[in-house]
């Protein structure tokens, strides 16, 4: 085995693979994110993660709280960088209250699902979401062994 990362597309930063296997993905939204200038170079350096994010609305405006950018050393000398701090997300008014009303009426969780470069513009992913049950997470877990079987089956035949 190597230790080589999983290729992802020239623009992605980071992707919450976690969240597409504990929530059933309904709804995603594209959005930017307001950042300092550090975290910009934070995450030119890919040094972002997604694992435990979620969007949080609060008097009418959207936040990404728990998404963790590590600040580079020579970039944020002068400052005190926090590398879990809440960050705004900028979002049309109707998504803003769309999101808030699934969220709060119809059981749904809104998280953040990707950080991609769009331009030279940082944008953000969210999905609302729906808690999978443990039998569903084990139709995922055996779907993806299949579908790895079925790759290496056909792979051997060629």
């Amino acid at each position: 085995m190597s230790n080589a990362k999983k290729k992802t597309s020239p623009g992605t930063i980071a992707k919450n693979r976690r969240a597409s296997f504990d929530f059933a993905l309904e709804t995603r939204f594209e959005c930017g994110i307001a950042l300092e200038g550090w975290e910009v170079k934070s995450l030119r350096a890919g040094k972002a993660q997604l694992v435990d994010s979620y969007v949080l609305i609060k008097d009418g405006e959207a936040f990404l709280l728990g998404a963790q950018i590590t600040p580079l050393n020579t970039a944020s000398t002068h400052v005190i960088a926090d590398p879990q701090r809440t960050r705004k997300l900028l979002l049309h008014k109707r998504e803003i209250e769309q999101i808030a009303a699934a969220t709060q009426q119809k059981g749904y969780a809104c998280v953040a699902t990707a950080l991609y470069w769009k331009g030279n513009r940082v944008k953000c992913e969210i999905a609302l979401a729906k808690g999978k049950k443990a039998h569903d997470k084990r139709a995922t877990i055996k779907e993806r062994d299949w579908q790895r079987e079925k790759a290496r089956v056909l792979k051997h035949d060629s």
